[in-house]
């Protein structure tokens, strides 16, 4: 059990303390450090969260976008040195915890409805 603190202690270095709410539903803008020969660079990926795993440094989320037609889905550690920044642009009201449904449906029935509240 004293192991175990000390790994959180650990971990709580490396926890980022400035990330919004993210929600499964939400489209969500990441940056993403991207290294090009010797420079570095950010990308941004934006798409919507079907699905997050895990808790504290160990906290993931599945983020998926439609490009050029085809479905494009990436796990990004939250707390990753490579995640630059996380933005929500929208969040939207969903009654699932994960939402592989979406997986299936293509053009407007990929579509979430908005959720105004906040």
């Amino acid at each position: 059990m004293y192991a175990q603190e000390i790994i959180r202690q650990i971990e709580a270095e490396y926890l980022k303390s400035t990330l919004p709410e993210i929600r499964i539903g939400d489209t969500v803008k990441v940056g993403v450090v991207i290294q090009e020969g010797g420079k570095e660079r950010v990308q941004p990926y934006e798409g919507v969260v079907i699905a997050r795993h895990g808790t504290g440094i160990n906290t993931a989320i599945t983020v998926r976008k439609t490009f050029q037609g085809v479905g494009v889905e990436r796990v990004l550690l939250v707390h990753s040195p490579q995640i630059e920044s996380i933005k929500v642009l929208r969040r939207s009201k969903v009654r699932r915890a994960k939402l592989y449904y979406l997986r299936d449906r293509v053009g407007k029935a990929t579509r979430l409805k908005q959720r105004f509240d906040r």
